[in-house]
């Protein structure tokens, strides 16, 4: 049965919650940038992103390299404390890239995204841009936004701390299993299929000229990043109802430090446009606004609480029905849109160009 959407805390379930309201974010992007019009300068893109792209890569190779020939409990150690906080973070660098947030044109962004990709083995950089925005364009909606569980996922793992754990260490198998009732996204394309056909070309490289032991290092690396990690808890932060009816919640703990300021997740969604590392100066600049929101500081608390809270399970996600006015192929730039109608026409470029220059 579905529960209707009040403000009390929402109780175990069998289904979503489900709402009958819009998704929040455009509403509360359209009231800051009345409020604070000047918030309009951090919208643009970041390119350093790209550098950080290259040294990360490299870094995770390096290692790669000199774990070669080490112990299996070396390998494992190095990747679950180092090499997952740096493939979360490339992660991350495919997120801005996804929003075109690097460089102007996407096609530029998309070469961006398969080089963050490489040393994460799994080719996700691509179908990640398609599932992401789609995400953002229509959060709730089931059958296009794959961020939610799908119904026999939650009915399967439940409120076992048991499943909860297999849940997050096949997290990237089960993303991939949901694909399967988002029908009107297509799968494949020249540039998925190009991403598949360099991964697969990576792993090769990598285990001819490295060995088996740098594949399982960069292997693990990208499951823990991703995974049963205190990192894998943004993905119980971001959009759990664990805040009562909030279906957005940020994180402002110290692992934004390494995790590129991913946890400003309220920002992000009002702001899809603002590079990462501008939303601690949006926030800044629009406190009554952020500040009256539940916020997480803790991923490690968080995921205990995820593991052996029982009544904290994968149905604790709101889902709706409305897919808004947004164009099912355009790109998700609520800001952006709000800018153009509350900013004069002849302002907006300018705007946007100041902004790219710093």
């Amino acid at each position: 049965m579905p529960i209707p959407v009040s403000g009390a805390p929402v109780a175990p379930s069998d289904d979503f919650v489900w709402s009958t309201e819009p998704e929040p974010h455009a509403a509360r992007t359209r009231q800051i940038l009345a409020t604070h019009p000047e918030i309009r300068a951090l919208i643009g893109r970041n390119p350093r992103t790209a550098a950080l792209i290259v040294v990360t890569v490299a870094l995770q190779f390096v290692l790669a390299w000199a774990l070669r020939d080490a112990s299996s409990w070396m390998i494992l150690g190095a990747a679950y404390t180092v090499g997952a906080v740096a493939d979360h973070a490339l992660f991350v660098m495919v997120h801005e890239c996804a929003h075109n947030l690097v460089f102007p044109r996407t096609w530029q962004n998309q070469v961006a995204a398969l080089v963050a990709n490489l040393p994460q083995l799994m080719p996700t950089a691509i179908s990640f841009r398609r599932y992401h925005l789609k995400h953002h364009a229509f959060q709730g909606v089931h059958e296009l936004d794959a961020d939610l569980p799908s119904r026999w996922e939650a009915r399967l793992i439940r409120g076992w701390s048991i499943g909860k754990a297999l849940w997050l260490l096949g997290f990237p198998l089960f993303q991939v299993a949901r694909t399967g009732r988002l029908r009107e996204i297509a799968i494949i394309d020249r540039w998925i299929a190009a991403n598949w056909l360099v991964q697969l070309a990576v792993i090769a490289m990598v285990w001819r000229w490295m060995g088996g032991s740098a594949v399982a290092y960069l292997a693990v690396s990208f499951s823990c990043s991703i995974g049963l990690h205190p990192l894998g808890a943004r993905w119980v932060q971001e959009h759990f109802l664990l805040h009562g009816q909030q279906e957005t919640s940020s994180y402002y703990g110290a692992g934004n430090l390494v995790a590129l300021n991913v946890g400003y997740h309220n920002e992000h969604h009002d702001f899809p446009s603002i590079p990462w590392n501008r939303l601690p100066q949006l926030r800044a600049t629009a406190p009554e606004a952020y500040d009256a929101l539940q916020a997480h500081h803790s991923w490690t608390r968080l995921l205990l609480r995820f593991l052996f809270d029982q009544e904290v399970t994968l149905f604790r996600r709101m889902v709706r029905r409305d897919r808004g006015r947004v164009r099912f192929h355009a790109d998700p730039t609520p800001d952006q849109d709000a800018a153009r109608e509350l900013l004069p026409k002849e302002r907006v470029a300018t705007v946007r160009a100041e902004s790219d220059g710093r």
